[in-house]
């Protein structure tokens, strides 16, 4: 029944479509010879015509298909809605039955219409072939059309464009049935529809499927083609962040600041408190440390262009499939990481994915601007080591003790495996020595894979016991020397450059020390430091400053660096009280400058006389100034005075310059600490009350040494940033001119005299310290007192060359008195200093031999004032002087000063010199140059011996006697002069004397002159 029904319906096609083929050719010669060529006939009406090119830009009109003609407006209707749903009327029912209404209502073609499509059996082949057999048969009635053309091509363009159009929508029509019966095997409500759809069964069969395999491929594609762009996008997003990184002069430089002694030898390497980094060329690291790094961090280093995209991928997949976040960076972005980004470098989650993506982008831009070999050098000296050590070099030194250039294959493999985690494989994390052990053998297999080492060589490295030959953990400090110098120097760095400057390190620093001279210096304060059980100190301090420039060659801040609570504390930049040692600065170096009125020399004088009335005017409480022998000494010149560290003449000195002028003048030459806190009194004239520092107070003396000029105190010589560029550097200056040189060469040629300063020290002026064997010096010593007592607090000594000034201090840390006044031990340090400072460092230099000593400037003059002969300054003369004089009576005898029972036939009048003290008012006479005494006066208890010749006349041959009677005192001798010509002389006795003189008879006169024991003489004459 079905199979009868079928076969009518496939006859009743086939009838229609040669119907159908035979009206097209009928249409087609109708189209062909109408009179206007029109391209559409309907009801035989002209159409204009067009051009191709204007037809195919115009809408195209076609005729409905048969099924939709025939459809009732309901169905029509309904059809429509379906197909914009893709959906069939009422589902499957509906559509079954839509399929019959179409067949039952589908009329057969008249004549004209056009067929162009009844159904999906329709065979489009059939129909033109059938078409072609019909125009082919009734083309034998019809006229035949012309050859060619103008629009048969373009109809055949149609009639293709058309079938197409017709099979993509039957496409479309059965795609939505389809989709209808899946979705008719669904339940209708919404919920259990959604859960339905994700049934395993019914994904993977979708998913598997044809089409659904074809979906993933476009969404493979699209997500490629996504991820493409947004890489591309985040590149150039973030490539702008990265503009103001200059990668052309991308350089790893260390953080250790070097210091150097003068000559360039280290001094320290100051890794600072945090990590420290040594940076050295590529051809100073060991060929076993780059393989060994190449191997166990990135295997391709030589291969990639900076960033390997196939390990990313792999890290990826890693990190998603939940096996552990894996690396996937190469040496090159490691580089860039440790360089550019270490603060964000901990971010391993989403957010740090802009800094990967910045790091990726530089790391190409890396590898096109460096060799591989210069980019695995700044990673070997970048990379961290583990604790705060950064860069090979410094993990080379610090647990081996050894360069990086010297490491072995053992080592390297070890080193090479700390990167990864520096902060547990650090060989002092004693924890994790076993896993780093671990990493290093596998270090040593990636080596052998690759080719760098047999497995002979590795089994050697892994056998080697390198965690027993690491080095023990140092201390900051370990291998500093000269460590208060060092300090001294980094703390002025600090403050001219930056705490975090400095801090961030590589600066060299070339200083002004000298090495040899320090380990003089040290060597010095230790055989001080065996003496201070003698007077019951407990530190020493040397400040040692090279006079030509003021540079600080050597500095002991201490006894004993390591000495717990103050060793570290340097007593050579500390305050302390001066003692005397500032009496030539303070008191004598301005009082020997030209001024109006008075001037001074070192043999002018100043009483020595009590004054504790005017000193301790405003005191309360116990005071008296005295000498340190408790005595006074009169007048006294100024050599002696100083010499011999007087107290008293040393305050009318300040009182007579003026305390700000005094104060002026000892800051002018380098003692610029001295009362800067206050104005001070009297009392700072013995160095009481203010404070130096001991550095600064070598330096003063080194200017008296350079005759009067001030140049700064200078610790630095040169100092370069970690790319070499030189920011500052010594320069040599004039220096400022404090004191005229005559007056700087006085008080050096007063503490260069070891016989002044016997009157108070005795011998000991003329011992160790005060003169240094073979070198000249100038020398001046200090002591200082407690508050509270005259108990002895300091002791200091002062002592220059030409070439060195030296100051030491010896003395208790915190302030506690000593158990004596004894200098021993400041004079033991300075001798065993200067002395083989100048012998060695400065005579090998060239700059020092035996016998130089500080020149006399020209101006200076030799003078006898007041009855003392010295030195003067050339501007000195008894009418500047201030002195004055006036006439006073002697006994001639013994020239003492006449008194009222002085034999007047002895008495004399003489001019005496005499000033007016600045303090009391009184004169202070001198003695004569002749010998008159003003201040001794005479007794009368000396009675003069008495001569006579016993000779009447002058005959030839006659032998000259005399007869001699003593005085008060004992005869001495006798002298003959014949004509003011000594002719005889010999030792006087009391009675008749008989000379060896025989007359000639042609003298003149021949004169006797007797002498006592007092020094008194007299005289008698023979002749005329």
């Amino acid at each position: 029944m079905t199979d009868s029904k079928s076969n009518s319906k496939s006859a009743n096609i086939k009838n229609n479509s040669k119907q159908t083929a035979a009206n097209k050719t009928n249409s087609m010669h109708e189209f062909l010879s109408s009179k206007n060529s029109s391209r559409f006939v309907t009801n035989k009406q002209p159409v204009k015509l067009v051009s191709p090119g204007e037809k195919l830009r115009q809408p195209m009109k076609r005729e409905a298909t048969p099924m939709k003609q025939y459809l009732t407006s309901r169905d029509e209707k309904n059809f429509a809605n379906n197909r914009e749903k893709k959906l069939p009327l009422g589902g499957v029912s509906n559509l079954k039955n839509e399929t019959k209404l179409r067949e039952e209502n589908t009329p057969k073609p008249t004549e004209n219409a056009t067929i162009k499509a009844q159904s999906n059996n329709v065979n489009l082949v059939t129909e033109s072939k059938e078409m072609n057999r019909t125009s082919a048969k009734n083309s034998k009635d019809k006229p035949k059309a012309p050859k060619k053309s103008p629009f048969m091509k373009s109809d055949r363009k149609m009639n293709v464009y058309s079938s197409l159009v017709y099979k993509n929508k039957m496409k479309q029509e059965a795609k939505a049935r389809r989709e209808a019966e899946e979705l008719a095997k669904l339940p209708k409500e919404p919920v259990k529809r959604f859960f339905a759809k994700l049934a395993p069964k019914r994904v993977m069969h979708n998913l598997f499927s044809k089409k659904g395999l074809f979906m993933l491929l476009k969404f493979g594609a699209a997500m490629f083609l996504i991820a493409i762009i947004a890489i591309g996008g985040l590149f150039l997003y973030f490539k702008k962040d990265l503009d103001e990184i200059r990668l052309d002069q991308m350089k790893v430089t260390g953080t250790v600041n070097t210091y150097l002694d003068r000559n360039g030898q280290t001094l320290w390497e100051d890794k600072g408190d945090g990590d420290y980094r040594l940076v050295v060329d590529g051809d100073n690291i060991s060929t076993y440390m780059r393989q060994a790094t190449v191997a166990i961090e990135d295997r391709d280093f030589y291969n990639h262009p900076g960033v390997n995209f196939s390990a990313l991928i792999r890290a990826a997949l890693s990190t998603v499939t939940g096996r552990g976040v894996q690396g996937g960076s190469t040496l090159t972005q490691q580089l860039i990481k440790q360089v550019y980004f270490a603060d964000e470098a901990g971010n391993r989650t989403v957010s740090g994915l802009p800094r990967k993506i910045k790091e990726m982008i530089l790391a190409l831009e890396v590898e096109k601007m460096y060799s591989k070999e210069q980019i695995i050098t700044m990673y070997l000296n970048e990379s961290p080591y583990g604790g705060r050590r950064n860069g090979v070099e410094s993990a080379a030194q610090a647990y081996f003790k050894k360069s990086a250039k010297d490491l072995t294959l053992g080592e390297s493999a070890l080193l090479a495996s700390i990167p990864n985690n520096p902060t547990l494989l650090s060989p002092y994390n004693t924890a994790y020595n076993k896993s780093l052990i671990e990493r290093q053998h596998k270090t040593l297999d990636v080596m052998v894979k690759m080719g760098y080492i047999t497995e002979e060589k590795a089994k050697a490295a892994k056998e080697e016991k390198v965690l027993e030959s690491i080095q023990p953990e140092s201390s900051r400090y370990t291998d500093i020397k000269a460590p208060h110098f060092v300090l001294e120097v980094k703390r002025q760095l600090e403050e001219k450059y930056g705490v975090k400057t400095m801090r961030a390190g590589g600066f060299t620093i070339k200083t002004s020390l000298d090495l040899k001279a320090q380990e003089y210096a040290e060597k010095a304060v230790a055989n001080g430091s065996a003496l201070m059980y003698q007077n019951g100190s407990d530190n020493i301090s040397l400040s040692s400053v090279d006079v030509e420039t003021g540079q600080v060659i050597a500095m002991v801040g201490s006894a004993d660096w390591n000495k717990p609570v103050y060793g570290e504390v340097n007593a050579s930049t500390s305050l302390l009280e001066p003692g005397s040692s500032i009496k030539p600065i303070l008191d004598y170096a301005p009082l020997f400058k030209q001024r109006e009125g008075a001037n001074y020399g070192a043999g002018s004088i100043l009483k020595d006389e009590n004054i504790d009335n005017f000193y301790c005017a405003g005191f309360t409480g116990n005071c008296k100034l005295r000498n340190y022998t408790g005595a006074f000494y009169g007048n006294t010149s100024i050599r002696k005075a100083l010499a011999n560290s007087l107290n008293i003449p040393a305050v009318k000195a300040l009182y007579i310059n003026g305390i700000e002028d005094s104060i002026k003048t000892a800051h002018d030459l380098g003692d610029m600490s001295y009362c800067t806190d206050t104005s001070g009194g009297l009392s700072i004239a013995i160095g009481s009350g203010c404070t130096v520092k001991l550095i600064e107070h070598a330096n003063t003396y080194a200017s008296l040494a350079r005759g009067g000029v001030y140049k700064p105190l200078s610790y630095i010589l040169e100092v370069k940033n970690g790319s070499g560029d030189v920011l500052e550097k010594w320069e040599d200056t004039s220096g400022n001119r404090v004191l005229d040189s005559q007056a700087a060469y006085m008080i050096s040629d007063i503490l260069s005299d070891t016989s002044a300063r016997s009157m108070v020290f005795g011998s000991l002026g003329a011992s160790f310290g005060f003169v240094v064997p073979g070198v000249w010096t100038a020398t001046k010593t200090g002591t200082t007192t407690t508050s509270i007592s005259t108990v002895t607090k300091d002791s200091l000594i002062a002592s220059y060359s030409p070439v060195v000034a030296t100051v030491v201090w010896n003395g208790n840390h915190d302030g506690r008195g000593l158990t004596n006044s004894s200098n021993t031990i400041v004079r033991r340090v300075v001798n065993d200093y200067m002395e083989p400072v100048h012998k060695d460092v400065y005579a090998n230099a060239g700059k020092w031999k035996s016998g130089d000593k500080v020149q006399k400037p020209a101006g200076i003059q030799t003078l006898t004032v007041s009855g003392i002969t010295d030195i003067f300054p050339s501007w000195f003369n008894n009418k500047t002087s201030g002195a004055q004089t006036e006439k006073m009576k002697f006994n001639r005898i013994n020239k003492h000063k006449a008194s009222d029972c002085t034999d007047p036939s002895l008495i004399e009048e003489v001019d005496i010199s005499f000033t007016i003290d600045p303090i009391s008012k009184n004169k202070s006479f001198a003695k004569s140059a002749d010998g008159y005494d003003p201040f001794t006066t005479d007794d009368c208890s000396y009675r003069a011996p008495t001569v006579r010749i016993k000779n009447s006349t002058i005959n030839s041959g006659s032998v000259l006697k005399f007869e001699a009677k003593a005085g008060s005192e004992q005869l001495d001798s006798y002298t003959v002069s014949v004509d003011g010509t000594v002719v005889a002389s010999g030792t006087a006795q009391a009675g008749d004397n008989t000379t060896t003189y025989t007359m000639t008879g042609s003298e003149t006169s021949i004169v006797v002159t007797l002498k006592d024991s007092a020094g008194s003489t007299v005289t008698s004459k023979l002749g005329s």
